[in-house]
């Protein structure tokens, strides 16, 4: 959390800062028997067991907008407030995504080691694409999908879409300049695919082997969104196979990603470790908005 937003509230409440406390289970429930307010960012559980472990709490403050990590019904039922950073850093995701589809359509990028070395590797490395003139497909045109449709409109992309929580006759599509599709035409039509869809049942594989192999094969599919949308097992063996250009996952089922994950080595993938959202600029945003309202829902509860 930005150090002048635990200022902050330092300056109003009693606070308790430590970034390492999630993975200290029992000191972290010891912290909580009194605590009023709670900030976590996406690896603290908020399950039935913390809950139980702070009979004062009144809200959670989530630095980020997923709430998968935060059983929010349970919260509910104690009448805990959970407040989300929604938009503080979407800008942060959709940069990522422009930059990472922009390194994997180019493709020239991983090639210092080589030319350092005295390789010239020119012929391989001029084979490389433009973004512009390209298709992107957003499957979820919630607000970081709609400023990534922007971006990408500006560097002269197409832009196609999908939501099922969007009516087609929505007058969203025509302002953010999206063509409404059904996610099997998007899958289809696009050079670029870019997931934000939450953490959902529906959601479960999302991106399957059926509807990898129903992508262009140099097309790239690039993964902000939530763990488990893409079958990772199967988006391994397509790139393996050369039937996917390239891929980029910023999350994953499980994380940290485990030892002997199909993901391990394969080619033509970028591997981050959840942070697309996560800049300095961002986690300047994020903070603030959660410590100020954070600190309004306590002045005023």
């Amino acid at each position: 959390m930005d150090g002048s937003a635990v200022d902050t509230l330092a300056s109003q409440y009693d606070t308790l800062y430590d970034p390492l406390l999630v993975d200290r289970a029992p000191a972290l429930m010891a912290a909580i028997a009194d605590t009023d307010a709670l900030i976590v960012r996406n690896r603290t559980q908020v399950n039935l067991a913390l809950l139980a472990a702070a009979p004062k709490l009144r809200v959670v403050g989530r630095l980020g907008v997923g709430l998968d990590n935060i059983d929010v019904m349970a919260c509910a039922k104690r009448g805990i407030e959970v407040i989300p950073a929604a938009g503080a850093n979407a800008l942060a995701v959709a940069e990522y995504v422009i930059a990472t589809a922009m390194l994997l359509l180019r493709g020239a990028y991983a090639a210092s080691a080589e030319v350092a070395g005295g390789e010239w590797p020119r012929t391989r490395l001029s084979n490389g694409r433009e973004i512009a003139g390209k298709t992107l497909g957003v499957v979820g045109l919630g607000g970081i999908g709609r400023l990534t449709a922007t971006l990408a409109r500006g560097l002269g992309m197409h832009v196609v879409g999908c939501d099922p929580d969007l009516s087609p006759s929505s007058p969203v599509w025509a302002e953010e300049g999206v063509a409404c599709a059904a996610l099997d035409a998007v899958l289809r039509d696009s050079d670029v695919v870019s997931l934000h869809v939450p953490a959902a049942p529906r959601t479960r594989n999302l991106i399957d082997a059926s509807r990898l192999a129903a992508m262009k094969p140099d097309a790239v599919l690039i993964n902000t969104s939530r763990g488990g949308v893409v079958d990772e097992a199967a988006l391994a063996s397509a790139l393996r196979a050369g039937k996917l250009a390239g891929a980029a996952l910023d999350v994953f089922e499980r994380e940290p990603l485990p030892a002997g994950s199909p993901l391990t080595d394969c080619p033509n993938l970028i591997l981050t470790p959840h942070i697309a959202g996560v800049t300095r600029e961002s986690n300047a945003r994020v903070s603030t908005m959660i410590a100020t309202r954070v600190a309004a829902f306590l002045a005023a509860s």
